[in-house]
């Protein structure tokens, strides 16, 4: 396995200006994510957990330090360039699904790969095999309004992970599925990060997920820390 991280934060600074002054928010904070390792992030709303979310994904630009992508600097990149890397190697997975009405369940998950240049077919075919193992092979022709919210949400995670992503980032990715579904859908995540080879990130207030991480970390005075010292 390569030693290079999937995904490493370099003394990343990120400030906020509000109306009572400016709010610190990461103060040089470090992260370092193995291929195949899983990583959870915990801790309060507003303790900054979105806002590392969004450096780590490329959707926020710090003020100060690195985010490197299987060892590419990718703050030196233009906006254009740092779209690219964002749809070819990072996944995203977020509490609500943000799915395409319009469009079915193979159809959606089968989106990241058309824009990438996959056939229709050759898309339909892999957005079928995930569904599949999310337990959604009855569910492929149907719309987003006929789907639970259950469902909805597995078409999501689906969607995130059939570009074969470098790095998962997830913000709650289990708030809307019943514990036998989360169990269900966690286990294919980790499925494929080990046998890809992929990182994840994933931000979280279901403690009962922790225990499939490699490693738990919070954020104290815009640092991360592990979560079972505090």
């Amino acid at each position: 396995m390569s030693a290079v991280p999937v995904l490493e934060l370099r003394a990343i600074v990120r400030t906020y200006k509000t109306s009572a002054g400016e709010l610190p928010v990461l103060r040089g904070t470090e992260l370092r994510i193995a291929p195949g390792e899983l990583v959870g992030l915990v801790g309060p709303s507003g303790s900054g957990k979105s806002t590392l979310l969004h450096t780590a994904g490329l959707l926020e630009r710090p003020e100060a330090g690195d985010v490197l992508l299987d060892g590419a600097d990718c703050l030196k990149l233009s906006e254009d360039g740092r779209t690219a890397i964002r749809r070819r190697k990072i996944g995203f997975v977020y509490q609500f699904h943000h799915l395409l009405p319009e469009f079915n369940a193979a159809d959606n998950v089968a989106m990241p790969l058309m824009i990438a240049g996959r056939s229709r077919r050759q898309a339909r075919e892999k957005a079928a095999s995930l569904l599949e193992e999310m337990g959604l092979a009855g569910r492929l022709d149907h719309q987003p309004g006929q789907l639970s919210g259950g469902e909805q949400q597995r078409v999501a995670i689906a969607r995130a992970l059939v570009n074969d992503p470098r790095l998962v980032i997830a913000d709650e990715p289990t708030g809307n599925l019943d514990p036998a579904t989360t169990e269900r859908v966690f286990a294919t995540l980790i499925k494929m990060v080990r046998e890809e080879g992929a990182g994840v990130l994933v931000a979280t207030h279901n403690l009962a997920l922790t225990r499939h991480m490699d490693r738990v970390l919070t954020l104290k005075d815009g640092k991360l820390v592990d979560y079972t010292e505090q």
